[in-house]
């Protein structure tokens, strides 16, 4: 399968190695909205072709996409490009990495990006367009909506459901059974217990410098 890949930066770059190490797909092309081209218009020793004229030169019949983006403005800006490439008549690629233990009955949706590492337990459901970055743990029954977001060594426990355009931080948790509502963010290390409200953002206490040295400490 030959696939072309939104974006020129690092989660491009990092899409492309994993397709073709794993050999999901031959990507041949990246593309951007022309505003964005590159000079030279090349990355990764490939052509980058403007996106608004890449159903001329890479046609929808021939070709995959992914959309290779962040979660820049709580994934809004992915979803746009998603929709985009779904209203020209894009197949969009989704990637599960070999190395996650992923044990749901239920494949995810389109446009997903699952990382090494991941754990996702029996009766997860992954929507459209989520990104699972490496080292996170999905517990059973929960539901992750579209257009979200799940950074590093994140805990969801079992029976949660993460709405929509949701970003989730380094190291935070969501107790079992617990709803975050769309658009909430969890910043790191974040402990979230109870329903959170929409578009709301969570952050933990800061850690607290001491007066002594490390040197002063007894371990």
């Amino acid at each position: 399968m030959k696939a072309v890949i939104f974006g020129t930066g690092d989660i491009a770059q990092i899409a492309a190695y994993y397709f073709e190490r794993d050999r999901v797909a031959e990507v041949v092309a990246f593309t951007v909205d022309s505003a964005y081209l590159p000079d030279p218009s090349r990355f990764e020793g490939r052509p980058v072709v403007a996106f608004e004229d890449l159903t001329v030169s890479h046609p929808p019949s021939e070709f995959a996409l992914f959309i290779a983006l962040s979660y820049s403005s709580m994934n809004r800006v992915r979803e746009q490009k998603y929709l985009a490439a779904i209203n020209h008549g894009y197949r969009l690629l989704s990637y599960v990495s070999p190395d996650c233990t992923y044990r749901s009955q239920f494949e995810p949706g389109l446009n997903c990006f699952i990382f090494e590492d991941n754990t996702v337990q029996p009766f997860v459901q992954i929507g459209n367009n989520v990104t699972l970055w490496s080292g996170n743990h999905i517990g059973h029954h929960s539901v992750i909506e579209d257009h979200v977001f799940v950074s590093s060594h994140v805990v969801i426990s079992g029976h949660c459901t993460i709405g929509s355009h949701s970003f989730l931080g380094v190291n935070s948790t969501v107790a079992h059974g617990v709803s975050v509502a769309g658009g909430t963010l969890l910043g790191a290390g974040a402990v979230l217990t109870k329903n959170s409200e929409p578009n709301a953002v969570y952050v933990p206490a800061r850690s607290v410098k001491l007066e002594k040295t490390s040197d002063q400490i007894e371990m």
